[in-house]
Parts: structure tokens; sequence; C-alpha cells
């Protein structure tokens, strides 16, 4: 503890050695309790506002412990960082002679067996582009050290490349690889392993609960500390990976692999092509039977037949497609003249018995959904919450478990207790601490909500948020990022923008998905330079969390409508009627709760740093109209209240005259 102070005093060792550290009353509280948590053993939950230093408070009480650490983040942009840039410089800064490793999961690593079939033409399509970025692979490939795709920027991670030069569990040779002694994810597990600090992401965590294949299962009972960072995303992960997923994709995929497989090692032991033939069959009269997605993209599936599709074509489809299989597998099963088609028999009879879970009612505790479209279909079962699932498994799974759990975010909940966070999370017992961000945001940031205003979700609302947009982000040169609440929204106020605004504007207009989310926000961060167009962004869904824009680029932040959960999602109705048959209210207990955690992730957008200045401007007038816009309005930062349409264009002009005189 008194080491841990030390080193965040005034004259202590991090500002001796980070020439960017200011000593932060926040920021020592925190790490404080972090060192205090390490020393006895406990479970300790922190919501970090936006400029506390939440990484040092973490980072610097785990590494002067002595003890192991396990870090786990959500994303692999932070994943990144920690590992190229805090750690080293903590490391370094504290003297200690710690190994490093960071461990992701099979995706992000460059399979050698995979490409080299690629090369051979054994595997994926023969398409001049798709070569031409497996070229960029191949030379990269004769260089590197990690095998990690992170260090290939060029390469957009939803590339049809990567899953060409990647392995799965499914298609992984195993020991009988000719590769296996130089694979690229076993020096990163056997690294991982020896290493006194190694970095994780949460779905490899959870992953490995089922699979036991990655590597984290070694790595937890060796760790004293495991450090969850980004918790807010911890509950929907866990409940992601902790349910099954079967997709035709998944189901196409191993067809087309055994075709491949048994005409090479079982030819002549069965007619291959007619059994792959009627699996394929059986999948497509599945996609037919499902029909097109909705408007929400998913069906609510508790009982035989999803909700709203016929039950006789369903359930003859499921059954077609089980027969189908069960023909493939029963061939598969007398023809295993090697290892590769043990290993598709395994993989196949697991798609099997999850087909088989499927054609069943879905359990009391769980929710089930379909995911049908054109081109896919996917179903999914999941748990309400991983509660029982973390502490059983993660935080009491028997053995030598880690002594002390630290989970932080910026965003965990708006009372005393964090319940939106260590609720479903069943760390109602956990020690909590709430610290505040050290940002004057009243006079940083102002908050306007604009009324009159069209209703929320009407025909007009995304027409006069673009016209509000157009003529704000026309007085700042751009600098402006609308966040979306929904697909359709974000497509309506890009069409008005662009068409208001014309091919000669001086500010360009993009939108979520016109390139990766990287390149979107880097061209972002450029507008408004010397000799660059002024830019005004457009976004939903993942550009809510995860963006950091501090400075000048981003001065105006435009929220269409209040982020409520959609009530027909499956996960959504699952949840309210599980918490209404235990007597509580739905809309207090659950809905309103994640759209205050959803407002406070989107609004921390603005501001980013102790000088940014800039407004946010909520489209949605029961923000102030109802009742329940109080305990949203105490989820946001406490920021200024314009509450004229004048105040609003005053104070755009004075972010207008800073601008310029920052320039």
């Amino acid at each position: 503890m008194a080491a841990v102070d030390a080193a965040f005093a005034p004259e202590g060792l991090l500002s001796r050695t980070q020439a960017q550290f200011r000593p932060r009353e926040g920021q020592t509280r925190m790490a404080l309790a972090v060192a205090c948590a390490i020393e006895q053993g406990q479970t300790l939950v922190v919501q970090a506002g936006t400029g506390v230093g939440k990484t040092y408070a973490y980072l610097v009480p785990a590494l002067l412990s002595g003890q192991r650490i396990l870090v786990s983040t959500a994303t692999r942009a932070l994943q990144d960082q920690l590992f190229a840039r805090d750690l080293p410089r903590l490391v370094s800064a504290l003297g200690l002679p710690l190994r490093m490793a960071r461990l992701k999961g099979r995706s992000a690593y460059l399979c050698l067996e995979r490409l080299e079939r690629v090369l051979q033409g054994r595997a994926g399509p023969q398409d001049p582009q798709v070569l031409r970025s497996v070229a960029v692979v191949q030379r990269w490939a004769q260089a590197t050290r990690t095998g990690d795709l992170g260090e290939l920027p060029q390469l957009d991670e939803r590339s049809p490349v990567v899953p060409l030069v990647t392995s799965t569990r499914d298609n992984c040779l195993g020991s009988e690889c000719a590769h296996w002694k130089s694979c690229h994810v076993n020096t990163a597990r056997a690294q991982a392993l020896e290493a006194d600090i190694v970095v994780i992401n949460h779905h490899l965590m959870f992953a490995d609960l089922e699979l036991r294949e990655s590597g984290v299962d070694q790595l937890l009972p060796g760790a004293g500390v495991v450090v969850v960072d980004e918790a807010h995303q911890l509950n929907d992960t866990g409940v992601q990976f902790a349910g099954q997923t079967l997709t035709a994709h998944q189901l196409t995929g191993f067809v087309r692999d055994l075709l491949r497989t048994a005409q090479a090692d079982a030819r002549g032991l069965a007619d291959w092509l007619v059994l792959c033939a009627q699996v394929e069959q059986g999948v497509r009269d599945l996609r037919l039977a499902a029909g097109q997605a909705p408007a929400a993209g998913r069906l609510p599936w508790q009982g035989v037949t999803p909700q709203g599709l016929q039950p006789a074509p369903w359930r003859q489809a499921m059954l077609g497609l089980g027969q189908s299989l069960r023909a493939a597998l029963t061939a598969l099963a007398q023809a295993q003249t090697s290892a590769e088609l043990a290993r598709l028999y395994e993989r196949g009879a697991g798609l099997y018995e999850r087909l088989a879970t499927f054609a069943r009612p879905a359990a009391e505790d769980s929710v089930r959904w379909l995911e049908p479209g054109a081109q896919q279909l996917r179903m999914l079962e999941s748990p309400l919450t991983i509660g029982r699932i973390l502490r059983d498994r993660l935080m009491e799974g028997g053995g030598q478990q880690p002594r002390a759990w630290i989970f932080t975010s910026a965003t965990l909940g708006d009372d005393e207790r964090l319940s939106w966070f260590t609720e479903p999370c069943g760390l109602g017992d956990a020690r909590v601490l709430s610290v505040e961000s050290p940002f004057d945001y009243a006079q940083q940031a102002g908050l306007y909500v604009p009324q009159p205003f069209a209703a929320a979700g009407s025909a007009e609302h995304s027409l006069q948020v673009a016209r509000l947009v157009e003529q704000a982000a026309g007085r700042l040169g751009g600098r402006t990022l609308v966040l979306t609440t929904t697909l359709r929204a974000m497509h309506a106020i890009t069409r008005e923008l662009r068409q208001a605004l014309g091919l000669f504007a001086e500010i360009d207009v993009l939108e979520q998905g016109d390139a990766p989310k990287l390149a979107l926000i880097e061209r972002f961060e450029q507008a408004g330079r010397a000799g660059q167009r002024g830019c005004i962004l457009v976004a939903s869904a993942s550009f809510w969390e995860g963006v950091d824009l501090p400075g000048d680029s981003l001065q105006l932040l435009v929220l269409d409508k209040l982020p409520f959960p959609p009530p027909d999602d499956p996960l959504v109705e699952a949840r309210s009627r599980q918490l209404e048959g235990l007597g509580r209210q739905a809309f207090a207990d659950y809905l309103l709760p994640e759209a205050a955690m959803a407002l406070r992730q989107g609004a921390g957008r603005l501001i980013r740093s102790e000088t940014d200045q800039g407004l946010l401007v909520i489209c949605d007038a029961r923000l102030q109209a109802k009742a329940y816009g109080r305990r949203l309005r105490q989820a946001l930062p406490p920021m200024r209240e314009l509450a004229t349409r004048e105040a609003f264009d005053e104070a755009l002009e004075a972010l207008k005259n800073g601008c310029c005189g920052a320039d």
C-alpha cells in the first residue's frame, strides 16, 4: 500500500518517469483500493469516470504486488495498447524484470498450413483480388515472428482472406500438422504460460470455458490477480459464449471440408458427392422455411418453432436436415482412414448434437432466437446472465484460483451498488467503488435538448436531426459525430445530409460502413486540419463506445434519441419476463438502467481530455418531458444545460471562435 501511494505522489516515481503523468486524487484512490483488494484477496468493482487514468490505477498496484497477473479486455485495440505501450512503460519505470505476453484467439494468428493450402490452390476461391491480398500475407509471413495479423493494418479483419489463412478449432490439424512446431498459436500460448503478466480478451476467456483449448484454463490457476478492464461488456460476451450457436455457414463449411477430404482419403467408400449435396439441400430448405429476416433481424424462439414461422414446414426442414447430416456421419464413421477424417467426424457430431438441441424447446432459464436471411441462417440460445458461470466456473472453479479479481470500466451502473453490472454478473457481495471524472464538465461541455422536436421514431424525426446537424456542423466546419440507435435512422440522416450539402460542400459526410472503423476514425481526426475538408461522421452500434477523439477533431456530438433496448429483441423480452416473474418492474429495473448506461457510453465520446471543449445534443424531448428523464440525466456527465436555441447558437459561436483561435 505504501509503495503504491508513493508511486502516485506529486514527486513520486510516476511523476519522475512519465512525462504526461499528473497526480489525480481519484486515480490514487482507485490505485489504493486495488492494492487493498490484492493484499486481502478480495473482489473489487470500480467505476472510473473518463480521465481518471484507470489503466495505471490497476496496473501499478498489480505489478508491485509480485503476483502473476492476467488482464482481460473487451477489445483487441485496448489489448494491443496495454501490451505495446502501457505495460512496457510501467515495467521500465518500476524497474521490474517481468516477462509480458499477449494472447489472442486463433483467428488473430496466421496459420501456415492454411496459407500453404491457398497458395497451392487446394483451398479458397481463385479470385484475383483475394489472391493479391494473399500475396501480401505471404510476403509478411516470411518476416513475422508472432504471426499476429494485427501487424498487417492493410488487412481489414472483415477481409475474406482472414478465414482462408487462419485456423479454427474445427479445421486445425493438431499435432498431425506439418507446421506444428512452428505454429504461431502454439508459440503464443507457450509464451503466455511462461510470462509474469498476460493480456487476453473476454472472448478468449469465455470461449475457453467450454473448449479448454486456448490455454486460458492453464493461465487462470497460476494467476494471483485477474483484472477485467472494459468490464461493462463482460455479461454480453459471456452470454454469447455460454450459449450455443448453429449457423448455415458452419454446416456448409463442414460438408465442403468433408467432400474435399473424403474424396482424397476415402474415395470409393461412400458416395460423398451425394451425401454432401443432401446436407447442403437440407440447409437451403431450412433457410427457405425461415423466410426473410424481419426488421429486427431476430425471431424469438422458446418453443419448437420460431415465432412467426409456419410450424409444419419448419419442423419438416429441421427433420430433413437432421436425417441428411446423420447419413453423412454414418458413412464417415465407417471410413475414418485418416486423422483429419476422424476430426471431421467429431466436428459433424457436434453440429448434429446442436441441431438436436434446437429441435427441442428452449430451457426455462435461457433465451433462444433465430436470425434468418437470404444468404445466412443463425440459431442461437444463451443463458440470461453470466452470474452462475462467472462464479462457479471462473472465480471459484476449484483448485488454485486467483486470489483477487478487479472489474473496472467507465460505465458500470447509476446506483450506489453499480447494480447494472454487479447483479447479472453475480457480484452482489463484491466491494464497490465509484471514482468520478476529474474533468470540469460544466466549463468544458454544454447539453442541448432541442424543443419542440419531432417525436422519436416518427417519420419527421431523422429529417429534423439532419437539419440541425447541417446547420450546426456548417458553423463548426464539420467536427461532428452523429450517433444513432438504429441503422435505418443512420441511413436516413446520412442521405438527408448528403442531399443538403451536395458534392461541392466544404464538409464530407461519412457513414459507418463506408470504410473500416479505424479508417473512418482516422479520416475524421484529419478533418479540419490544414488542407483537409471538414467532416461529419454518422454512425451507430459499435461507435457508441471505444471511440477516442481528443482535441478539436470532435466538438459536436449528436445523439438521435435515447438508446432504449429494442423491446422486440428476444433477449430483452426474456429478461423482462424473468424480472416480472420475480415481481419486479422490467422498465424500471432493466430497460431504464440499460438506456442510462448506453447514454453514458455515447456521451463519453465527447470530452476525452482536460482541454477538450464540446457540445452534446440529444434530439429526444423525453429526456425533459418524462419523469424518468431525471434518472437518465443523472447518468450523464454534469454538463451545463443550454435551455434555448439561442443559448445553443451562442455556444456554437464560442466554440467556433475558440477553434479558430487555437488554429
